[in-house]
């Protein structure tokens, strides 16, 4: 009798336990997993584990190694000898690196340095400011140096007014070594000023160590040439953007053979995240959006013969693949995530075309906590089209219940809305909290073709407004959907989507919440650093009053000529030093509220940029959201 009450008290722990579900404090205790490679002895991969601190409000890592085939983890505390470093020359002799360099003057104590207690900048172009950082006349510059403790390194860009890496988030991907060591091939974009802030046109250019020259090897193209890498066989490949000025163009694998750049991508619709050779030298793995996830894809090389290039996608799930790691026989060590899952470490075998999830820092709290459910469905446009939506259900999901339901606004404009999981838009705690996710694949997504990638540039308010509106409708027929309890979300191009659709949702939905978005088309052009963004997706200047699509955007598509029928109340977030939408879109947007006299609330967040990062902010930020909408939903 003891025993059949002690295993039914077992079972019932066990049930209670399983009913827990995700809080914004459990989010944030949640390992973060960032691989940084496979071991040099092939045996092992060596990963980092970041597990923020709300208490201490920063983040701290522990590293890790672990046989590629799966097995317990082992902590280290150096984890650099373990792993090939890349910066090291094949031939050993030298290493190469990236520090900030002083080249222009812009504080008043470089004018005037008897007056060095000034608090002045002065500037006499653009680009005064990027992403979260003021321009004070330093650098990203690549130098390199003897492998030998004392060498004295050498500043391959001169005393040159550019970067490298890429600012604001280049890294040490942004250079690499030639096969025999005699050359540094490093991104780029050599522009200065105002001609740096209005376009994306940066190259490879190729450093020769014994002469000091340097050529650029991507003259040619003038849009973005990013990620170089050897081939095997020493063949240069890059990832390559054609039109200058468009961030979100068509992004291409491109191999220089033999003085011969071949596009190895240029007949398959879509555009590439990131890509690794195969160790033999016939393929190219690649990372893309498609139909609503990211997978592999595979594209064989064909060198100078006649056989056709074909690109085939090898994974394909309702899950993200985030990275390629590296390659272990016939297995593929990749990073995969869903909406339910933060990213772990996995192994793909090409072969039986099975997983096996290989790290488990989150493993167990997922075990613990009932998990949302994710659904696919595919809504017919206002012009025909099939467009995938994500609907999101809340844990033990009743059908016969009636939720109240979020219409997710991504940003971007043109990010892919994936099986991605984020850390502040975090669709597993939104249905943890009873609500019902609607997250549209609307127009302006890769993943469904280039075309419908592009189709959001130049038309902010158009379609994709339709479309936002075609995927809640739908998803409002069913009986489980509480019709009165609406509302919208979303940040950045996502805050913009929720200004603008508070001007036109005849009374749809009940609450909004903006993060970061642009609310006036015109102060955004006049404010924003990346000046190439605007002057493409809003088709010009606003004084170009002779060009019709630019002056829709600043009439027609503008958020800020809709106040005025803005009827809901609305949350709006803004980051002090968010310099891409500026802090003054999210002030004019709770001014005209206020003014309306529309119930609503300015959250700022004055260290933070276009992000949250830190704990603390973060943790506010989830209070704040889940309380606006017990407030307003």
């Amino acid at each position: 009798m003891k025993k059949i009450l002690l295993t039914t008290l077992t079972m019932m722990s066990l049930s209670a336990i399983g009913q827990n579900v995700m809080s914004a404090e459990t989010l944030w205790e949640l390992g973060r997993v960032t691989p940084l490679g496979i071991s040099k002895d092939a045996k092992n991969i060596v990963y980092k584990v970041t597990i923020p601190s709300v208490e201490e409000n920063k983040s701290n890592s522990k590293y890790y190694f672990m046989p590629v085939n799966g097995g317990v983890p082992t902590e280290v505390k150096e984890y650099k000898d373990l792993v090939k470093d890349k910066n090291i020359s094949p031939d050993g002799k030298y290493i190469v690196y990236n520090e900030e360099a002083k080249i222009n003057n812009v504080l008043g104590k470089d004018f005037y340095p008897k007056l060095e207690k000034s608090e002045v900048q002065i500037y006499d172009g653009l680009d005064y400011r990027h992403w979260d950082t003021w321009n004070e006349g330093k650098f990203n510059h690549v130098f390199y140096k003897e492998n030998t403790e004392g060498s004295v390194g050498v500043d391959i860009l001169g005393g040159a007014a550019f970067d490298s890496p890429q600012k604001p988030f280049g890294g040490d991907e942004d250079y690499i070594w030639s096969p025999d060591s005699k050359h540094i091939l490093y991104v780029s974009k050599k522009k200065e000023g105002t001609q740096y802030a209005i376009s994306t046109n940066t190259n490879i250019y190729e450093y020769n160590l014994e002469t000091g020259k340097t050529i650029n090897r991507t003259e040619d193209n003038l849009g973005y040439d990013v990620s170089p890498k050897f081939s095997p066989s020493g063949n240069l490949t890059w990832l390559q953007m054609q039109r200058d000025g468009y961030e979100a163009d068509k992004n291409d694998i491109i191999v220089d053979f033999k003085g011969i750049k071949m596009n190895l991508t240029a007949n398959w619709d879509g555009t590439v995240d990131s890509f690794t050779w195969s160790k033999d030298g016939k393929k190219v793995y690649f990372i893309a959006a498609i139909d609503g996830t990211k997978q592999i894809f595979e594209v064989n090389f064909p060198g100078l013969t006649k056989i056709a290039i074909h690109v085939q996608q090898i994974t394909d799930g309702d899950f993200d693949v985030n990275e390629i790691i590296g390659f272990s026989g016939n297995n593929i060590i990749t990073t995969r995530a869903d909406m339910n899952h933060a990213s772990e470490i996995f192994s793909f075998d090409m072969q039986k075309k099975s997983w096996k999830q290989l790290s488990n820092v989150n493993t167990a709290t997922y075990d613990s906590l009932a998990l949302s459910k994710t659904e696919r469905r595919y809504v017919t446009t206002t012009d025909g089209k099939k467009m995938l939506v994500w609907v999101i259900l809340p844990p033990n999901f009743d059908a016969t219940k009636k939720y109240p339901t979020l219409l997710y606004c991504q940003g971007g404009p043109q990010s892919a809305l994936t099986q991605f999981y984020s850390f502040r838009w975090n669709f597993q705690l939104m249905a943890a909290n009873g609500y019902i996710v609607v997250a549209p694949n609307r127009r302006g997504m890769p993943g469904h073709g280039v075309e419908w990638n592009e189709q959001i540039s130049k038309d902010w308010g158009g379609q994709v407004m339709d479309d936002y509106l075609s995927a809640i409708d739908d998803v409002a027929k069913e009986s489980y959907v509480d019709k009165e309890r609406l509302g919208c979300v979303g940040a950045s191009y996502g805050g913009y989507s929720v200004f603008y659709l508070a001007g036109i949702h005849s009374n749809r939905f009940k609450t909004f919440i903006a993060h970061d978005g642009v609310f006036n088309t015109q102060s955004m052009f006049g404010t924003t650093e990346e000046v190439f963004f605007s002057n493409w997706d809003f088709g010009g200047a606003y004084w170009e009053k002779d060009n019709a699509v630019a002056q829709k955007t600043y009439t027609t598509f503008n958020p800020a000529t809709l106040v005025e029928k803005w009827d809901t109340p609305i949350l709006i977030y803004q980051g002090g030093k968010d310099f891409r939408v500026p802090i003054g879109q999210g002030q004019e947007a709770f001014q005209a509220a206020q003014l309306r006299g529309i119930k609503s609330r300015f959250v700022y967040f004055p260290e933070e940029n276009h992000w949250v990062l830190k704990p603390q902010n973060a943790q506010v930020w989830q209070k704040e959201f889940f309380k606006w909408l017990k407030e307003t939903l």
